[in-house]
């Protein structure tokens, strides 16, 4: 009786050990196998010879050159040919967030938006006027959250609780009547913070936030306007005002996203192992580039600077 061999495929090698180059592992070569339009960004970030680095060298290529061109290298992949091969990643996220049929198109190009917004948000440990908070934006912070160590604790809270990969942000928000407020706002996978990338529930309750008053009332109006015009991708024919509002979700909170941390595996797990996630969000607070956080909010007033 003849028996069946059992073939037992090898193991890959893992990423670190001795035996594998960088350039070898999966992410890599899937990243070099085409040149297109998306290609790995520069950062300013410096991931070798820091003092008391968030990453080591290795877990900073794994994380930012190999997974990030890697994700590039997807959104490429199915992009050629289409209306979005040649539009940048957020303007192809945008577009393609609401339509199930781009459903992958998005996921890759939001995943590439999102990791890229959180390593440009980083410095090295050596950096200290870019770690020092600008004087206005630290007093916005103190106004939303009652102090700069209380944002800290629920960012850093908020990444902890996540079951399951994301980004945690800091987002400005802006209403009508309302004074420039920020929040911390989770996504889960390679969800987007922008409202136009999604539908959103109105922020607050039109019938008792603000009553009659003219701020309340043009509340209500910029709600209505919105919903009245749907959802949808703005096209070239439509007017300034009406592309605006097309392109954002009924009911949406105005909001830009400022700062972010990622609590992916994979830009923690080399250096910090599985259960590294509490003490990688910990660490990551000591390495945020404030004054471009500042630049990105964009204050109204004059105090951006220290």
């Amino acid at each position: 009786m003849l028996r069946p061999r059992l073939r037992i495929p090898r193991a890959a090698p893992r990423f670190g050990s001795p035996t594998t180059s960088w350039s070898s592992s999966p992410f890599q070569r899937a990243a070099s196998a085409q040149h297109s339009m998306h290609t790995l960004p520069e950062l300013a970030y410096p991931f070798s010879n820091q003092e008391s680095p968030l990453l080591s060298e290795k877990g900073f290529y794994i994380a930012w050159n190999q997974y990030q061109s890697f994700v590039l290298d997807r959104l490429n992949e199915r992009t050629v040919g289409t209306d979005w091969e040649s539009k940048d990643v957020k303007a192809t996220l945008l577009g393609t967030a609401r339509d199930p049929g781009t459903a992958g198109i998005f996921n890759y190009a939001s995943m590439a938006h999102n990791n890229h917004f959180f390593f440009r948000h980083l410095v090295s440990s050596s950096s200290s006027s870019e770690k020092k908070m600008p004087t206005n934006l630290e007093r916005h912070i103190n106004t939303s959250f009652g102090s700069v160590a209380t944002l800290r604790e629920e960012m850093i809270k908020t990444a902890r609780a996540m079951f399951g990969p994301g980004f945690v942000w800091l987002v400005r928000v802006d209403q009508p009547g309302v004074q420039t407020m920020f929040k911390v706002v989770p996504t889960y996978l390679a969800g987007s913070p922008y409202p136009g990338a999604h539908w959103r529930r109105q922020e607050v309750d039109l019938n008792t936030a603000v009553g009659s008053t003219p701020e309340g009332i043009e509340t209500a109006k910029k709600y209505l306007a919105n919903s009245a015009y749907g959802t949808g991708n703005p096209s070239a024919g439509q007017s300034a005002d009406v592309r605006r509002r097309v392109a954002f979700a009924p009911g949406g909170t105005d909001l830009v996203p400022v700062l972010c941390v990622n609590t992916w595996e994979h830009v923690y797990m080399y250096d910090y192992g599985v259960a590294g996630k509490d003490e990688f969000v910990e660490n990551w607070w000591d390495h945020v580039d404030w004054k471009l956080v500042a630049q990105e909010a964009n204050l109204p007033d004059k105090g951006l600077s220290a």
